[in-house]
């Protein structure tokens, strides 16, 4: 079973394409233990009298507190804020209910402060989409206890799936913007640089609402691209000349203005950025350019673009919300696109040496190596969300699976990066769960914007030393075959791990930790 859910009406329309059990109406007597995660669901109570309504929110709060005491602290308990759908106030000045849903939903957020699995999800955000008398078909709550109305399950289940994803930390990495008509009015090798329309008067600031929107996504850790037809030249003059214009080239990781076929230059993007093409999202206002690419590029999101500029606003907020929505942040997010270009120097650098030894020496790789904090734990978790390729068993987690294993015994370590052109923070994990003298390598994996410098085996050299000083004896790994990390299918084999079983999708080995003599290499800095 998927969830356990608790709920004071009936909802289980609204959970149909989840596996899923349901607690009675107001019912915490029993709690599921087999249940992977949990829910609760409380609807604001119908009732005539609105101090009774305020009451009963307000005891909710109460039924929470004794089920979070019951609820294991590594499993996750997602909790929905409350909202007032129904109620007569004919007393304009009572403030019964409000302050009563002011009281419980503060205190879920103070709850999830306190504890790390729970996560809070703010039901306004979908409620708001509806008006009051869409909310609530009065025959099925008459019929059925049912106060949402049933038409609104599918479209709930799909935002439900979208916070789902926001606290997995899954969604997707790179925006794709094109220029003329998508990021200004007009079509800036036609009407030139004051011709195009930005700022100022409608369109014009329509598009600039636009751009400072999407400033903020790469603020919050998306990387922004450019796949535009058009004359670099002529565009960079723009950017230079166009005071009006916010995204400027100092905001894009990477940048394709030229007059190729765009398919080709989204795969060209993906390979320079080093990320699948299933992680980008292209913006355009040409319907055949879109077409060209859901056709060509399937792995690609393409959304319609609006048709007028006005639409922007509603636009942006459905796919900001629907692809990039993520839980929590971390400081890895927020320096995205600077990584990026600091990748894009290094990749330059390398090109002037013979000597890979030399090149990487030259690059003055500091690696800190630690122990997972409370801290550092979300990144780690969205590190095992994120990463394909050099991902050796490609298992997901969230922060509260990872805080499990610890209370459990297991050692997680992190791996931050840094060089003399920057910091990519922390970009390789390795999950270690301990049974005496044996350690089970759960998980082994780097960032891809890090490979290529010999970083991964100076990572599992410095893990191995680590548990052999703890005196452990020998080791269990395995590599688990995706569609994405074939290239990494030998890896353990490197280190001198013996293959014990073998099929076509899973890989198992052992290694005799006592008598492995380990080297470190001298071509980085180990804190």
């Amino acid at each position: 079973m998927e969830f356990f859910i608790f709920r004071n009406m009936t909802i289980e329309r609204f959970f149909s394409k989840y596996k899923a059990s349901f607690s009675g109406y107001e019912d915490i007597s029993f709690i599921d233990p087999d249940a992977e995660r949990y829910i609760w669901f409380y609807l604001s109570p119908i009732k005539t009298n609105n101090k009774v309504i305020a009451a009963e929110i307000r005891n909710y709060i109460d039924l929470l507190k004794l089920t979070i005491s019951r609820i294991p602290s590594g499993k996750t308990l997602i909790v929905f804020t409350i909202n007032n759908i129904y109620s007569i106030n004919t007393i304009t000045g009572d403030s019964d209910i409000k302050e009563a849903v002011k009281y419980y939903n503060s205190t879920l957020y103070e709850l999830a402060l306190e504890h790390n699995n729970i996560k809070v999800l703010d039901f306004e955000n979908f409620l708001s989409r509806y008006s009051s008398t869409e909310l609530i078909d009065w025959k099925y709550y008459f019929i059925s206890q049912m106060a949402l109305n049933p038409r609104l399950s599918n479209p709930f289940q799909d935002w439900f799936k979208e916070q789902i994803n926001s606290i997995e930390l899954k969604r997707k990495k790179c925006l794709i913007l094109d220029l003329d008509n998508t990021l200004w009015g007009g079509i800036l090798g036609e009407d030139g640089i004051e011709g195009i329309q930005i700022g100022g008067e409608y369109p014009g600031n329509a598009f600039l609402m636009f751009q400072q929107q999407i400033e903020e996504l790469g603020k919050q850790g998306v990387i922004l691209a450019v796949c535009s037809k058009n004359n670099i030249e002529d565009v960079r003059q723009a950017w230079s000349l166009n005071n009006s214009i916010v995204l400027k080239e100092n905001h894009f990781a990477a940048l394709k203005i030229n007059w190729v076929n765009k398919s080709d230059n989204i795969k060209s993007l993906a390979q320079e950025l080093n990320i699948g093409l299933d992680s980008m999202v292209f913006l355009d206002d040409n319907p055949s350019e879109r077409e060209l690419i859901k056709t060509a590029i399937p792995e690609v999101e393409v959304p319609d673009f609006p048709t007028q500029p006005y639409m922007l606003p509603e636009f942006f907020k459905s796919i900001a919300e629907k692809y990039f929505s993520i839980y929590n942040l971390t400081s890895e997010d927020l320096s995205k696109t600077k990584q990026y270009k600091e990748n894009a120097l290094r990749n330059s650098l390398k090109s002037t040496f013979t000597d890979m030894n030399d090149y990487i020496r030259s690059l003055e790789i500091e690696l800190t190596i630690e122990e997972v904090n409370n801290i550092t734990i979300v990144r780690a978790a969205q590190m095992t969300q994120k990463t394909n390729q050099f991902n050796l068993t490609t298992q997901r987690y969230t922060d509260t699976d990872l805080s499990k294993m610890l209370s459990e015994g297991a050692k997680i370590y992190t791996l931050s990066v840094k060089d003399k052109f920057g910091d990519s923070g922390i970009t390789g994990l390795c999950i270690c769960k301990l049974n005496g003298e044996t350690v089970d390598i759960d998980s082994f994996l780097l960032s891809c914007r890090i490979l290529g410098k010999g970083i991964e085996d100076a990572f599992m050299n410095w893990i191995l030393k680590e548990l052999k000083q703890l005196n452990f004896k020998t080791i269990h790994s395995k590599f688990i075959s995706s569609a994405k990390n074939i290239q990494v299918k030998e890896f353990y084999e490197r280190f001198g791990f013996e293959i014990i079983s073998e099929s076509e999708s899973v890989k198992l080995y052992n290694l005799d930790l006592e008598n492995k003599i380990i080297n470190l290499s001298d071509n980085y800095n180990y804190k």
